[in-house]
């Protein structure tokens, strides 16, 4: 599986490039987007670093298929953030990043909503999200999207699921 172009409301879910990281370096300079997290802001190599390991689209095993995805304003091509998938066995797990200066537009709740309905239509039957206990946002971006929280805690995360019927 590899990652398709997704167009939504205001935004475009484009498929990461290494070239990317050059946008992406300011996006995910905001200290506060870590507290949940941990790590801290990429320098531009380490950035780029990464995106060429992740732009490999699969695990060095080739078990696990990665998707993902620069969340780029319509009107303007602005990078705001990013959204992930790792799917393994029609499941997967995904993640949203939105800077910290285009939070609280709801670019996290269109982008994860996108991609996941993106995942279904490719068959996936189980999406799920590792959310800190502490981090509302996350939680309501689950939420809006269809997944619900799971007793299942690891490393200080719980697991919220979306599963097919």
């Amino acid at each position: 599986m590899s990652a398709g172009r997704i167009e939504a409301d205001r935004l475009t879910l484009a498929p990461l490039t290494v070239e990317d990281a050059d946008d992406m370096v300011d996006v995910l300079a905001g200290e506060n987007l870590y507290a949940f997290i941990g790590g801290g802001p990429p320098d531009l190599d380490a950035l780029r670093s990464r995106y060429a390991r992740m732009v490999m689209g699969h695990s060095p095993d080739g078990r696990q298929d990665w998707l993902n995805w620069i969340l780029r304003r319509r009107h303007d091509g602005q990078a705001v953030g990013t959204v992930q998938a790792t799917v393994t066995d029609g499941r997967a797990e995904i993640a949203w990043v939105v800077g910290t200066a285009w939070q609280g537009r709801g670019y996290a709740s269109e982008a994860a909503g996108a991609m996941a309905e993106w995942l279904r239509g490719q068959g996936i039957g189980i999406v799920q999200a590792h959310i800190h206990p502490g981090h509302q946002a996350s939680m309501k971006v689950a939420a809006r999207i269809g997944l619900r929280p799971t007793d299942l805690v690891k490393d200080g995360e719980r697991m919220w699921q979306w599963e097919r019927d």
